[in-house]
């Protein structure tokens, strides 16, 4: 099998006037572009349903000439997978050599847009969960254009040929590869219906197949947005104020352009309404050192100083009154009925926390006057697009933006106010007819925001005579990820449900079930963290379930097994498998290791965890994961199986003792990972098994699900040992 992660080359030879547009991708072969059925999902319910189009055929496959498939994925590829799983899905229906298959990452435009969504993005693990119809009737209708072609050539009837391995086989013998077909086979109308495989003849599909990217990536030769070279190209770093919001009262920049390289340097608008320094230079430090000798006097009236101790008292003060109701279920003053020897009650706290990608936030742009390039690593190229075009002075189909390769992104390249862009596009406008690359640096962004929002919880269980809960009442405090955002129509009646997701519509049977949230402002950038409200909610709900069966003195699985709806078949399948699997080294664990057991559904799919933990040196020490998963249709089962083992990785941020953000007088106290600290190889877990379990239905999300589940379960394990509950978040010390 040929491991070669694209076709798209890092050509930087670019005249000024040469922009490449969607259409222009290759001459000759058959390309195509379909208009498709949404999935089922986006039916029923759901965001509200984009009007169908009639896409022009040069947008998803390229049948080419010398055999090669080209096939465009509409996602940014930032570690997850998608770059080689919808080519699978699409591979699999046309019945592509695989060893044929190259993919690209597709620009911004219109044709890309999720199904589901209506916009160009990547969030919410809904890459393949959106995309697979579509990228399955994208496969099927190419096939059998190419089997019409075929057919008419050898003047048979279409139903008497089949395809494999990139061929057409005819009656008698006959034989035509793709390749040669691909000419006539671009005549062919579009089927308006196809028929689609069924999962036992998938060949692709439910196999693992290696990571188109992974070559590349091994051997250095994959670039990234940060790697972008344009001939003539200048690099910019931007001064941001120290408090949000803060503007520039004067500035002195005599030292900073006394340095050689140095082009530019002039003020700019920021985030939140701030203003700031550009530093345009020819090379990355050269602009750093300049930046780092300028002297800034900074105005700060007005602006709000957050302060971090100062937020978490006015959180616990709110915590105990009454928010906007999100559920009310039940008689609302059971839970005062309740005897308090039969009651919890549990404050829960939860720090901001950086996203912190492995890849600086990068974006190049090129501004010519009439028309603009882009080029970024991009969870949102829709809106990256039009922020540049409006900053430019352009519509947004002036603007080609080139989606770029990632180094992680964790939500943070998803911004709906398009920040980084926005920057990057003032500086272009400044240096018109020069490529200029927007550099932030690690620094930049600890410092900078965006965060995950800080929570406080507050439960009050009653527990009944069986040992299981009688009546629940939940508070949560945080600020709103979605108000003052293009998502802000989401709220209903001001809930933010990205807050209160995993506690409003979880899966346990809580009778007199009442959730409320407050969400107060602060001077401080927030934006959604891997598994968003999950991240949290899940810590609150299985740390509570897991003290509840120890009450009980239950089995912890046996105890959620009762609990969970009967309509909860994903986490009930996962439970099952989870325990299977287990169960040996659960029985057999060496003395001063204990078990911790959580469960969690998100994005459409169930997952259950077991850790097993012992202390060392006051932290705990995690030396093996069972995960098990139960995600509809498992298109790459190796894919699934790295983004579990990273996600729980991921997922142990919030455990860190040093991986807090705190603000004091409105300035971010960390800088870079010496002050934030995310999880080393001693903190990882030395063995991460996954469990995937058997599956027909739609698949579901795989790049969120496996985060939300690792920190309550090593913190189950850890009250097993010590005897402690851990409400507080990080844990700084056990």
């Amino acid at each position: 099998m040929m491991s070669s992660a694209t076709t798209k080359t890092h050509d930087r030879q670019l005249d000024r006037r040469s922009f490449l547009l969607v259409s222009a991708i290759a001459a000759g072969g058959l390309l195509v572009a379909l208009s498709l059925d949404l999935p089922a999902a986006a039916q029923e319910g759901g965001p509200p349903r984009p009007q169908s189009k009639n896409y022009p055929p040069d947008a998803f496959v390229h049948v080419r000439t010398d055999g090669r498939v080209v096939i465009q994925v509409n996602r940014l590829e930032f570690g997850q997978g998608v770059q080689t799983a919808l080519p699978m899905i699409l591979a699999d229906e046309l019945d592509a050599d695989w060893s044929q298959v190259l993919a690209e990452l597709a620009p911004a435009a219109d044709v890309y847009k999720d199904p589901v969504f209506g916009i160009q993005m990547v969030g919410g693990s809904g890459s393949i969960a959106h995309s697979f119809q579509q990228y399955r009737e994208l496969g099927a209708k190419t096939r059998a254009m190419l089997v019409a072609a075929a057919a008419a050539r050898w003047n048979v009837a279409p139903d008497k040929c089949r395809t494999q391995e990139s061929v057409v086989h005819g009656p008698g013998g006959q034989t035509i590869k793709y390749a040669e077909l691909a000419t006539d086979a671009a005549r062919q109308p579009v089927p308006a219906t196809v028929r689609l495989k069924n999962p036992s003849e998938f060949r692709l599909v439910g196999k693992k197949i290696r990571r188109l990217d992974s070559r590349p990536k091994c051997d250095g030769s994959l670039k990234f947005g940060l790697d972008l070279d344009l001939p003539g190209m200048k690099v910019a770093v931007v001064a941001h104020p120290p408090v949000f919001g803060a503007k520039v009262k004067s500035f002195d920049a005599k030292a900073a352009r006394a340095i050689e390289g140095v082009r530019e340097v002039f003020e700019i608008a920021v985030t939140r309404g701030g203003r700031g320094v550009a530093v345009v230079a020819d090379k990355f430090w050269t602009a750093k050192r300049a930046r780092d000798l300028l002297k800034i006097e900074w105005d700060f009236s007005g602006v709000e100083r957050a302060d971090t101790s100062r937020l978490l008292e006015k959180y616990k003060q709110l915590a105990r009154t009454a928010g906007m109701s999100s559920v009310a279920r039940g008689d609302a003053k059971a839970l005062e009925r309740v005897a308090a020897a039969n009651r919890i009650v549990a404050e829960y706290e939860f720090p901001y926390l950086p996203h912190a990608p492995m890849e600086p936030l990068n974006t190049t742009v090129r501004f010519d006057g009439d028309r603009a390039e882009a080029w970024a690593g991009s969870q949102f190229q829709t809106f990256d697009q039009m922020a540049i075009a409006e900053v430019l002075g352009l519509k947004p189909e002036q603007v080609t933006f080139h989606t770029e390769m990632a180094g992680g992104g964790f939500g943070r390249r998803a911004v709906p106010d398009s920040h980084v862009q926005r920057e990057a596009a003032q500086i272009a406008k400044r240096l018109r007819g020069t490529p200029v690359k927007l550099v932030w640096s690690r620094e930049d962004d600890i410092r900078g925001g965006y965060y995950r929002p800080m929570h406080v919880h507050r439960v009050e269980v009653g527990i009944g005579a069986d040992g299981m809960p009688s009546a629940w009442r939940h508070v949560i405090v945080g600020q709103s990820l979605l108000e003052g955002t293009p998502f802000a129509m989401m709220m209903k009646d001001g809930v933010d449900n990205s807050s209160v997701e995993g506690v409003s519509d979880t899966h346990y049977q809580i009778p007199n079930f009442n959730v409320s949230v407050h969400h107060p402002k602060a001077n401080v950038p927030v934006l959604w963290w891997r598994s968003v409200g999950h991240t949290h909610s899940a810590y609150v709900m299985e740390t509570l379930i897991d003290e509840l069966a120890a009450r009980a003195k239950t089995d912890p699985i046996a105890y959620r097994r009762k609990l969970l709806k009967p309509e909860a078949k994903k986490l009930i399948a996962a439970l099952d498998l989870l325990e299977v699997k287990s169960a040996t080294w659960r029985r057999n664990l060496p003395k001063g290791h204990a078990v911790g057991i959580s469960c969690h559904e998100s994005f459409g799919t169930g997952v259950a965890c077991a850790v097993e933990v012992s202390v060392e040196n006051k932290r705990p020490r995690i030396h093996r994961v069972t995960v098990a998963v139960d995600c509809g249709i498992a298109v790459n089962p190796l894919t699934i199986e790295s983004q579990f083992q990273s996600g729980v990785a991921f997922g142990l941020s919030q455990l860190m003792a040093k991986g807090a953000i705190t603000l004091k007088d409105g300035l971010v106290e960390q800088r870079n990972f010496d002050g934030y600290v995310p999880p080393y190889m001693p903190d990882a877990p030395i063995a991460v098994d996954v469990h995937i379990v058997p599956s027909a239905e739609a698949p579901s999300g795989c790049g969120e699900p496996p985060v939300p589940v690792i920190s309550p379960a090593v913190v189950n394990a850890l009250a097993r040992l010590t005897g402690k509950r851990y409400r507080s978040l990080p844990l700084v010390a056990v």
